[in-house]
């Protein structure tokens, strides 16, 4: 695949796993192989980032991604966004705060004959868990 096809691969799983939580978009466009390495609870797996997609949406509302850039080289291809989202269930060992967050985020995706094998993702959780009230304001 071409660089433009990795990066409109990386926009598509962002749009259609990460926000949609489309369970024919994981068919389509993880390997069978998938293996996430920032997610140490997610488990190895495309059924298993399904069902955690599925556990964090249970928990949020009004989830939004707005990518800023997407670079690619070789077979990885890297996504800056910022992620924003209305907390209305349980989340991340939080009980339901009704507040709303907005972080930055990077994801690392490397792709192998038109699928996303690999996936690394670091997110400004510290902030996250500020604006939803789990930590004092950064004073």
């Amino acid at each position: 695949m071409s660089l433009d096809e990795n990066k409109a691969l990386a926009r598509r799983f962002v749009q259609e796993i990460f926000l949609e939580g489309r369970d024919e978009s994981v068919e389509e466009l993880l390997s069978d192989d998938f293996t996430p390495h920032t997610w140490g609870s997610t488990g190895a797996g495309k059924h298993e980032l399904l069902a955690a997609i599925k556990r964090v949406s249970a928990g949020l509302a009004d989830a939004d991604m707005t990518i800023h850039d997407v670079i690619a080289e070789g077979d990885l291809v890297a996504v800056r966004l910022t992620s924003r989202a209305r907390q209305v269930g349980p989340f991340m060992g939080l009980p339901p705060s009704g507040k709303s967050y907005e972080i930055g985020e990077i994801h690392i995706f490397r792709i192998r004959d038109g699928k996303v094998v690999e996936h690394w993702h670091q997110a400004d959780f510290l902030g996250m868990m500020r604006q939803l009230g789990a930590l004092p304001p950064q004073g």
